[in-house]
């Protein structure tokens, strides 16, 4: 089973292990190989994720993935929050991140700079648009990630 197979029936396990629970939400699921393969669910929900709630869904949805055994290879699980600079990859992320500042990374310079950051003003038609005024397409962008101040 490929990679993307994977990532999407395990979408599919999670969202049913969540239904019912509308305070926590599946921000994304990863199957990567590194050293070894990795499959990591990112979940949050208003004000925060608990390490209980990594460890209970953790716990559910390893029970279910072994039922089911869809995944051919070894690989480690890891369930946790997606981080306060996480990378914003589909529609929902950027609806529900709309007014914060984020960081533009940029395949190719625009204007001398590969990292634009400003406030997420609008998203959609293929385009980003930063503070209201500096329109991006997306062809342009290698990631979106929320902008921490330090």
């Amino acid at each position: 089973m490929a990679a993307r197979q994977v990532e999407e029936s395990v979408e599919e396990i999670v969202a049913g292990l969540l239904e019912g629970q509308d305070v926590i939400e599946l921000v994304d699921v990863e199957y990567v190989k590194e050293r070894d393969w990795y499959l990591r669910v990112f979940i949050d929900r208003e004000g925060g994720i608990e390490i209980d709630d990594c460890q209970n869904l953790s716990e559910r949805l390893e029970e279910e993935l072994d039922k089911r055994d869809i995944i051919p290879d070894s690989y480690i699980l890891e369930v946790s929050s997606p981080g306060l600079d996480r990378v914003l990859k589909k529609d929902r992320d950027f609806q529900r991140e709309m007014g914060k500042t984020v960081d533009v990374s940029l395949y190719a310079p625009m204007d001398g700079k590969k990292l634009l950051v400003g406030t997420l003003t609008a998203y959609g038609d293929g385009k980003i648009t930063l503070d209201e005024s500096q329109e991006i397409s997306m062809d342009k962008v290698s990631q979106v990630r929320l902008h921490i101040d330090f």
